[in-house]
């Protein structure tokens, strides 16, 4: 184990959801479009979509929603399942590892109703080819049989909405990808939005929180609404332990000082990654392993976990040669960078590089060397 992060899974600036997440976040989650906050345009898009359906009394095309966790992608599902006023059927791509796995589940739906499929990128290519029918005709052929007795038996499925949710799209293949009718792509959120969003909460949970103390809570959030509810529930607790439960600016700062997520959103292991690479190795560039060690975590933890973030926030870049450290970087750990050695303004001599007798004069001093390399 790291002495700078236990479990990565366990971070309190994570986009992961635990069974607490999951479980505060069904009862903070918006029930309509109406009163979603953020991601206006995907909102407006996907608002026209659902009402020309209704208009017209048919099913909507499918959508794909994509982007970081903890943005909403579940919530939105759920949204449209409720606009729509039709049942949600829930399950994931990991779960789904057999083309018999999807036709039970496709095989029990019922007309219009919602299929949300989370982590669609991870489902396997059995399944995932015979979701391209069930997307595009609402037919499933079923393989009852092996061999060469093997039959395929044509399933007639109910006209459903199928809505995707996938962190990493480019790894949908394009014939799946194309059968999504909308498809919307989900933005960090500004602190504006996430401030809005910790002032919900606040007031669902019971929690008295004056606007810059939802301010700070909201510029450490990393611009993702979990990652702002989670930090809001560690604050409310120590402003109920320590003080009247009324949380402050003050407050929040003290509170997200004890859980050691600074003002920009970093926490333990995103600041000993910075300060490996600053204190240890100059600023860089380095390479991962070598940086990895330096903080005793694996490669693909630092490359995964606390990476991302830090080259979002402009203080860590990926190089050619290594990872370096930009200039905020140094600013926001409060470090001084090395002086750099001053650029010279002219080529040095042949003679300051060589020495005289090699270039201005032979061996014996005639400059019989110097004359063979004029001519």
């Amino acid at each position: 184990m790291s002495p700078y992060d236990p479990d990565p899974a366990d971070r309190l600036v994570t986009a992961a959801a635990d069974g607490e997440d999951q479980a505060v976040d069904a009862a903070l989650r918006p029930k309509l479009l109406d009163e979603f906050i953020g991601q206006e345009r995907v909102r407006e898009q996907l608002s026209l979509v659902l009402q020309a359906a209704r208009k017209r009394g048919s099913t909507p095309d499918h959508v794909l929603l994509s982007g970081p966790p903890g943005l909403g992608k579940t919530t939105l599902s759920m949204i449209i399942a409720a606009e729509l006023n039709a049942p949600i059927r829930i399950t994931s791509g990991p779960a789904i590892q057999h083309a018999g796995d999807l036709a039970a589940i496709l095989s029990s739906l019922t007309e219009g109703e919602v299929l949300f499929l989370d982590e669609i990128h991870r489902m396997s290519r059995p399944a995932e080819e015979m979701l391209y029918m069930a997307m595009e005709d609402f037919r499933v052929d079923v393989i009852v049989g092996k061999g060469p007795g093997a039959t395929a038996i044509p399933l007639e499925l109910p006209p459903f909405t199928l809505v995707g949710a996938t962190t990493r799209a480019g790894l949908l293949p394009p014939p799946l990808r194309d059968r999504f009718g909308f498809t919307g792509h989900m933005e960090f959120y500004a602190p504006a939005e996430l401030e809005r969003v910790v002032h919900r909460s606040a007031s669902l949970l019971d929690v008295e929180i004056d606007p810059v103390g939802a301010a700070e809570i909201a510029g450490r959030s990393r611009g993702t609404p979990r990652i702002a509810n989670r930090l809001l529930r560690r604050v409310r607790d120590y402003a109920q332990v320590k003080h009247d439960g009324v949380i402050t600016r003050e407050i929040a700062a003290q509170a997200l000082r004890v859980y050691e997520v600074d003002e920009r959103g970093l926490d333990r292991l995103d600041r000993a990654v910075l300060t490996a690479l600053l204190k240890l190795f100059g600023g860089g560039p380095v390479g991962l392993s070598t940086l990895a060690v330096a903080v005793g975590e694996e490669s693909e933890t630092v490359e995964e976990v606390a990476e991302p973030f830090l080259v979002r926030e402009g203080l860590l870049a990926r190089t050619p040669r290594g990872r370096i450290a930009t200039a905020a970087a140094w600013q926001h750990l409060g470090l001084t960078p090395p002086q750099q050695p001053a650029a010279r303004g002219t080529v040095p001599a042949q003679s300051e590089l060589f020495g005289k007798g090699l270039l201005g004069e032979g061996p014996s001093g005639n400059g019989s060397f110097g004359r063979g390399a004029d001519t």
